[in-house]
């Protein structure tokens, strides 16, 4: 993590980490409210394989505002479809990344396979403007993505969905809202120890 730091600094990049997760029809359950001796029950179909898979990235750069960038992938359960994100895909979202923020990226990730195998790592070293850094092993506290994906959680909890086009609209919607809290963005890195600097100091 130091090692990222110092090397974010000395290119002025920003400094980015990322992601995924994945959300089904099946709602996550919350407490809500309901009436005296009446248990509230949500219906939804939760039937199938249908998934929303959600790539995202939190970033920050000394005197800038911090950033959520993100892109989703809706799998129904057709033949040939593909269930997550690959590597193509991760490359595609950096790109974007990139496009957005307009510098140097210094990248920090976890071990999941795809984001070290041969085909991610040719796909690094064809990016010169893309540093990258892995996790610990078994250390999501230190990723403040998660902290976007518990969020998310949280506000689809009891939300009945029954197909996927819906689902990919809600999430879609949670992720926007974010997009425009730049202090809750804040708040995500400064949950993780790191609290990147107002864009109004240099």
């Amino acid at each position: 993590m130091a090692g990222a730091k110092r090397v974010a600094y000395r290119l002025k990049a920003w400094i980015c980490f990322a992601d995924e997760c994945g959300k089904t029809l099946r709602a996550a359950k919350a407490t809500t409210w309901a009436p005296r001796g009446v248990t509230p029950v949500v219906k939804v179909t939760a039937a199938g394989n249908a998934r929303v898979s959600v790539a995202g990235m939190v970033c920050y750069r000394p005197g800038h505002r911090s950033r959520l960038i993100y892109r989703t992938m809706t799998y129904r359960g057709r033949k040939g479809e593909p269930k997550g994100f690959r590597e193509a895909d991760l490359a595609r979202l950096l790109d974007t990344a990139r496009q957005q923020l307009d510098g140097p990226i210094v990248l920090i990730w976890d071990r999941l396979g795809t984001h070290k195998s041969t085909q991610m790592q040719t796909l690094i070293a064809d990016r010169p403007w893309l540093r990258v850094y892995y996790l610990p092993a078994y250390a999501p506290e230190l990723n403040p993505t998660e902290k976007v994906w518990s969020a998310l959680k949280r506000s689809l909890a009891n939300l009945p969905v029954r197909t996927a086009a819906t689902l990919t609209k809600a999430v879609k919607n949670r992720l926007k809202r974010m997009q425009y809290r730049h202090g809750l963005v804040d708040g995500y890195f400064t949950g993780t120890g790191l609290s990147p600097p107002s864009p109004n100091r240099p």
